[in-house]
């Protein structure tokens, strides 16, 4: 059993790492892709690291983590679940289980549209490589809000799915075989399960449907997280509401800064070294 999973790969969550890894504990870090920090032109405000961009920033703060002997793994988590004294954690299809968490995933963009947590788990996904075996030879479609989405629907497209892509613009590398549609998804529909996504102009038809943000928000990724003003309510040791779990970073609120998110991040690795101590060995 790991010691602690960090979900999100920023500042906050390498500095987490880091602080973890002082005091002897083992800790994994899914990042589900590049941290928004990297398309910063210019950090200036980063004490001790002046003059730098977002990604040489990045890249510091990952060899770091990396050279504490933190590991960084490229998956998503999809869901949290409490299980007795542990976590079980969805990392892309991979059941990991950690003793502690510590969500670190960033501020929550992009709210639910109407019928989406209606349908969580009854035609809804957050997961491609987790869900896909389900809907081998169906219709899905796959609303694309990651740098990863069209891979992921690609995958689907291989196990068998009749694939409907939707995003803004087509991206690059989506195959051939998959029908693309230029919108955004204003609501999902159904009865038992889902049958249908609206769009602005049109309403496809479909058994399923993926939304593949970079990051899922905190409330939906773990249920009974308690979240004010879209914010993760957190105490002065970064506990939230549920007992061995933490939280740092932009997804505990404003100011979304730097400095801020890798200071809360050292409090919520020390406290959950500290909880991993008291639950014993």
């Amino acid at each position: 059993m790991i010691d602690c999973i960090i979900v999100g790969g920023g500042p906050a969550g390498l500095s987490a790492a880091v602080n973890l890894r002082q005091r002897g504990r083992e800790a994994v870090v899914l990042s589900a892709g590049p941290s928004i920090l990297e398309k910063a032109e210019l950090v200036d405000n980063c004490i001790g690291l002046p003059g730098l961009n977002g990604t040489e920033l990045m890249k510091q703060l990952e060899e770091h983590a990396r050279a504490k002997g933190a590991e960084i793994l490229h998956k998503k988590a999809a869901n949290i679940l409490p299980f007795g004294e542990s976590f079980m954690v969805n990392a892309d299809g991979d059941i990991l289980e950690a003793k502690s968490i510590i969500l670190a995933g960033g501020a929550a963009r992009g709210a639910a549209i109407p019928g989406e947590e209606e349908y969580l788990g009854r035609g809804v996904s957050y997961c491609a490589t987790c869900d896909g075996m389900l809907y081998r030879n169906s219709r899905c479609v796959v609303w694309g809000l990651s740098e990863t989405a069209a891979e992921e629907a690609g995958y689907l497209a291989d196990i068998g799915v009749k694939v409907t892509y939707v995003a803004a613009r087509r991206p690059e590398g989506l195959k051939g075989s998959i029908r693309f549609v230029a919108g955004r998804l204003t609501a999902v529909e159904g009865e038992d399960t889902v049958r249908r996504v609206q769009l602005k102009d049109e309403s496809i038809e479909c058994d399923g449907v993926f939304i593949l943000r970079s990051a899922i928000a905190p409330a939906r990724l773990l249920e009974g997280l308690e979240v004010r003003d879209n914010a993760i309510v957190v105490d002065r040791a970064m506990a939230t509401n549920i007992p061995g779990v933490f939280a740092a970073g932009d997804c505990t609120g404003t100011p979304l800064q730097v400095s801020k998110a890798i200071g809360e991040g050292q409090i919520a690795g020390l406290s959950a070294a500290d909880w991993c101590a008291r639950s014993g060995e």
